[in-house]
């Protein structure tokens, strides 16, 4: 038997309805609020009734796991509470961070472990849960575990790598096994783990690292390079400085500061800007000597160097630069010079001596007394164990006053004879 409803009736029944639907969303909701409200505060009173509001809630099971294992230090209510909250969504890696770290207080290398790997197949690529799995594996000496998760945080964070590098070689200090499982094919994180092996004096070590990062071919920053060359220069190692400064040429756009068969001084024109570092020149402000590049006064490019002299007594005008060159073979040094007003007992001079045994190989005429672009040259010889000299620019004696400026471009070192080139 069919009954009809009229549209009161209808409008009744669906008044009721809409109101109990309503009601039980506010419920809901009201019960979602409070037990929020509760979450929210530390004392465990709190958490417990945001439980039993929400017991479904894993978030407030955490919450109670990390009271007990952190205020508490009740570890067995801390592991209950952490179970039930991977339970219930083991989706969450720091649940299972936590869990983990309870377990290694408590020494059940088994459990922590399992959480260790729960966390990671939750997380894989996100580097604090990396650095957290690192760190736990390396305490446990598991070494091929921890430099995987190292090496998804070197890839993934912005600033924690140099501190994982430094972990990665604490706990495994070989550069093969680094280069192999820790480091990935970044040029930063190449570049910082060269820094650190600089640091350590890790000499062999930094040229494998060098190796792989010209391999790369991705962009690396000069001031890497600048602090690689200055590095094997001090600790004589010229023949690996060279060949980083011409590996250098493409990934750190070096290409225009690199010697060549006419031309053995780099920037010898003055035309490039001065880097300051490498196989370009260095140079130092001091109180008596000012430098600067000077497009008002050239020979043959575009710009020189100016000198200005006020200084009661100085060694050296504050320039030079490193040039490669090669045992018992005989270069041609040549230059252009302009001064103006130098006054004082010996003017200044171009020098060139060996960098690590200080020998002389050539000091030019003194740099005075000329209005005009006039030339220098002179040639000199190279010791038997001679790779790498210095050209500078030297006052002799170094003792006494001296005033005026001079301009100097067109510094050149050459291979006398074409076998050398």
């Amino acid at each position: 038997m069919e009954i009809a409803l009229d549209g009161a009736s209808r409008k009744v029944i669906f008044l009721t309805a809409a109101l109990a639907l309503a009601a039980a969303y506010t419920g809901l909701v009201g019960r979602e609020f409070l037990a929020a409200h509760f979450g929210a505060r530390s004392d465990l009173p709190s958490i417990r009734r945001a439980i039993a509001l929400e017991p479904s809630n894993s978030e407030y099971r955490f919450l109670q796991g990390r009271y007990f294992w952190l205020v508490e230090r009740n570890t067995s209510l801390a592991v209950q509470a952490f179970r039930s909250a991977v339970n219930i969504n083991p989706h969450q890696a720091r649940y299972w961070l936590d869990l983990a770290a309870v377990y290694q207080f408590l020494g059940d290398s088994g459990g922590q472990t399992d959480s260790i790997e729960h966390a990671i197949v939750a997380d894989p690529t996100t580097p604090d849960v990396a650095w957290e799995a690192a760190n736990l594996y390396a305490v446990e000496g598991e070494t091929d575990k921890a430099l995987k998760e190292f090496r998804v945080v070197l890839q993934n964070d912005p600033y924690k790598p140099p501190l994982a590098l430094e972990l990665c070689w604490r706990i495994r200090p070989d550069v093969d096994v680094l280069l192999r499982d820790a480091v990935p094919r970044m040029a930063r994180i190449y570049s910082l783990f060269l820094q650190m092996l600089m640091s350590k004096k890790e000499t062999e070590g930094a040229a494998k690292v060098w190796a792989q990062l010209a391999q790369l071919r991705q962009p690396v920053e000069k001031g890497n390079v600048l602090l690689y060359v200055k590095y094997l220069v001090l600790n004589q190692q010229p023949d690996q400085a060279r060949l980083v400064w011409q590996q250098a040429a493409g990934p750190s756009d070096l290409g225009a500061y690199q010697p060549t068969s006419q031309n053995l001084v780099v920037n010898g024109d003055f035309g490039l800007p001065i880097l300051n570092g490498g196989f370009d020149w260095v140079y130092r402000q001091s109180e008596g000597v000012s430098l600067a590049l000077d497009p008002t006064q050239f020979h043959g490019g575009n710009r020189s160097l100016s000198i200005v002299f006020n200084s009661r007594g100085l060694a050296d005008a504050g320039i030079q630069q490193v040039v490669s060159v090669r045992p018992n073979t005989s270069y041609e040094f040549s230059a252009f010079f302009k001064a103006q007003d130098i006054e004082g007992a010996g003017g200044p001079r171009f020098a060139i001596q060996d960098l690590y045994n200080s020998q002389t190989y050539l000091t030019s005429e003194e740099l005075k007394d000329a209005d005009f672009w006039k030339p220098v040259s002179q040639e000199f010889v190279t010791g038997p164990d001679t790779k790498l000299v210095l050209v500078r620019i030297q006052r002799d004696p170094p003792g006494n006053a001296i005033k005026g400026r001079l301009w100097i471009d067109g510094v050149r070192i050459v291979p006398k004879s074409s076998e050398d080139k």
